[in-house]
């Protein structure tokens, strides 16, 4: 039988964890009492600066969908929004995979802004707008990361999935990847560059 009682338990115990992961993260990022020697440290490495980029913006992006989806628009729960994450591997078996599935799912999560990260962090020096204008470069990649996911990906991995309209949750969906995922990698991604070559 489905104990609601151990899932509510769970589900208070990942938002608990995303937002100390979020303050951990924002303590890194902006805190100006942070050390910053250990912080410049970190942005100089490659593989540093892509660590980082992938848990700021993985951790804003499931902070924003968590808040949007769960709790403004009531959608659907924080449990079930990882294990829709983690169907993409263990199709129905994530629904009935209990807090493991959900786990997985913000495995799988933080693996995809890695994965893209990483992506921005290659083609950086060889296209000069990234340079040139870092804000308008976020925007653009952030969409970029939309497009990606829900006109390719997602449609592969969900065949059954109902085709899009141009409606509120659509645009929404957008602008939580330009801001949670676009702006932070273009940034932080920068910002490295210009530590160790003078972009």
């Amino acid at each position: 039988m489905y104990n609601f009682t151990l899932a509510y338990e769970y589900e208070i115990i990942y938002i608990y964890f995303i937002f100390w992961l979020h303050s951990k993260v924002t303590k890194i990022v902006l805190k100006d009492n942070f050390n910053e020697s250990l912080k410049t440290s970190v942005m100089k490495s490659k593989a540093g600066a892509v660590f980082l980029s992938s848990l700021v913006a993985g951790t804003m992006d499931i902070l924003a969908a968590t808040i949007v989806y769960t709790v403004i628009l009531q959608k659907t729960t924080a449990i079930k929004l990882l294990q829709s994450i983690a169907s993409g591997v263990f199709k129905k078996e994530a629904y009935s995979g209990g807090a493991q599935m959900a786990w997985l799912g913000l495995g799988f999560h933080y693996l995809i802004a890695s994965t893209f990260a990483l992506f921005y962090f290659i083609i950086y020096p060889y296209i000069p707008l990234l340079k040139k204008n870092t804000f308008l470069s976020g925007i653009l990649y952030g969409t970029f990361v939309w497009s990606i996911m829900n006109l390719i990906v997602l449609p592969t991995v969900f065949p059954l999935l109902p085709p899009k309209n141009l409606d509120f949750q659509l645009i929404l969906s957008i602008l939580i990847l330009i801001f949670c995922i676009g702006l932070p990698i273009a940034f932080i991604t920068k910002k490295h560059y210009s530590l160790n070559k003078g972009f």
